[in-house]
């Protein structure tokens, strides 16, 4: 895919469902009792490989008048798969379901695409075998292909190395199964999506500070679910509405959850003109339309708590940073290198190929801004947010940008093409 310099951005766009409330939103209809009604669900690849490994254990999804509708069977009505669970290249299914899975009366093998089988699932696997579960990767590296075999669960107190959202959820998942209750806490809160979304289908879960604890449930009950859009999908257009001269761009039905807003505030931080003409919950969820401005960017320090709310936004701010005045510095972020690529050097070799002033770090980067940026042949190591981050800076570089591994943009946001050139007008 080629792209080139841009004229400005106007109009508004209705931001696609939430990748990690759409994934949510079909497990836990699965372990519920009735049937869950979800609207605005992302059909990307990601949340299809969840839907594909839920029916394979028995779960009937169906589409209908463009809502999906999962007919759960209950906390223990999962039923073993015929075959392998093949999760794609969702980290968020393979880790969440791993949780899952952990506590049933089946065993089964859970792998991925070849993004999947090299990051690391001893991460879950460390604090779920604490809980009494029997789980071990084949090839013995800490990778998928996992062997699950169901066994019994007790509750158990972990504290995580690294704020993650899909650790913590795998271990509150595993703590339905549990013989009593379990505490997960966390150096800093990543997203709360798991622990809102359980609340709300009737389980015993609650959050002080940084920790989640939750209680074995008896049983699950089916709801009707309003997803907001990503705010990961949103920060590629509120970056081209803030660097591209001249855009104006409302974008509609966006997730804001405190636990995933940073990219807004680091935005603001930097200067940029974010305003919210119209905030309301949505599916228990906080939600604003954003109207996004183009003016003049200055560098920053991204550090600290703020980095479990901006992690998959990291890059986009980092090309984003290239066109600002100063030095921007990203730290703490070495989560970074174990995403769908290692984000920090995808990100340092391709935007120094676009002739920007990017340094890698041991667990960020250093981007001094003002430098001209012109086209390059762009290598997204079939990573969906670097295709979407390098689509992005192309809209302000000179000469012609080109991303032979696109189709990777399906993962999150299949229609991303065609929502820019609606907004370009072209």
């Amino acid at each position: 895919m080629k792209f080139s310099r841009s004229a400005p951005l106007k109009g508004s766009l209705e931001i696609p469902g939430d990748k990690s409330i759409s994934h949510r939103s079909i497990m836990f209809g699965a372990l519920a009792k009735g049937t869950t009604e979800i609207s605005h669900f992302l059909k990307g690849a990601d949340c299809l490989s969840t839907i594909s490994c839920f029916r394979q254990m028995g779960i009937d999804i169906e589409e209908k008048d463009g809502k999906i509708l999962v007919h759960g069977k209950g906390l223990h009505g999962l039923q073993k798969p015929e075959g392998v669970l093949d999760c794609g290249n969702s980290g968020t299914t393979t880790r969440l379901i791993s949780g899952i899975l952990a506590g049933q009366d089946f065993d089964v093998t859970l792998t991925g695409d070849e993004s999947i089988q090299k990051r690391p699932m001893g991460r879950i696997m460390e604090p779920l075998s604490r809980m009494g579960a029997q789980i071990r990767s084949i090839k013995e590296n800490g990778c998928a292909p996992l062997f699950i075999q169901g066994a019994p669960l007790h509750g158990i107190c972990y504290s995580t190395p690294v704020a993650s959202a899909q650790v913590k959820s795998a271990v509150l998942l595993a703590g339905l199964y549990a013989d009593g209750e379990t505490q997960v806490t966390e150096p800093a809160l990543s997203r709360d999506h798991t622990e809102r979304m359980l609340s709300s289908f009737g389980a015993d879960i609650r959050s002080e500070g940084t920790t989640a604890v939750i209680r074995p449930a008896s049983e699950l009950y089916g709801q009707s679910i309003q997803v907001p859009g990503d705010i990961s999908s949103a920060a590629f257009f509120l970056a081209a509405g803030l660097l591209v001269p001249g855009s104006q761009i409302l974008l509609r039905n966006v997730g804001i959850n405190p636990t995933r807003d940073g990219v807004i505030r680091v935005f603001r931080q930097m200067g940029g003109r974010i305003e919210m003409p119209h905030t309301y919950l949505c599916g228990g969820e906080p939600a604003a339309d954003l109207l996004v401005s183009a003016g003049s960017l200055h560098g920053t320090v991204i550090e600290g708590d703020v980095i479990p709310t901006l992690i998959d936004e990291l890059p986009v701010i980092a090309a984003a940073a290239c066109f600002a005045e100063g030095e921007t510095v990203i730290r703490d972020a070495g989560e970074l290198k174990v995403k769908e690529s290692n984000r920090i050097e995808a990100m340092v070799t391709n935007l120094r190929a676009m002739g920007a002033d990017a340094e890698e770090t041991e667990d960020g980067m250093i981007i001094r801004g003002g430098r001209p940026l012109h086209g390059a042949v762009i290598s997204s190591r079939n990573d969906h947010r670097i295709a979407m981050t390098f689509a992005i800076a192309a809209l302000m570089a000179e000469g012609e940008t080109h991303i032979p591994e696109w189709n990777c943009v399906d993962i999150s946001y299949p229609d991303f093409l065609a929502d820019l050139r609606s907004l370009i007008g072209y």
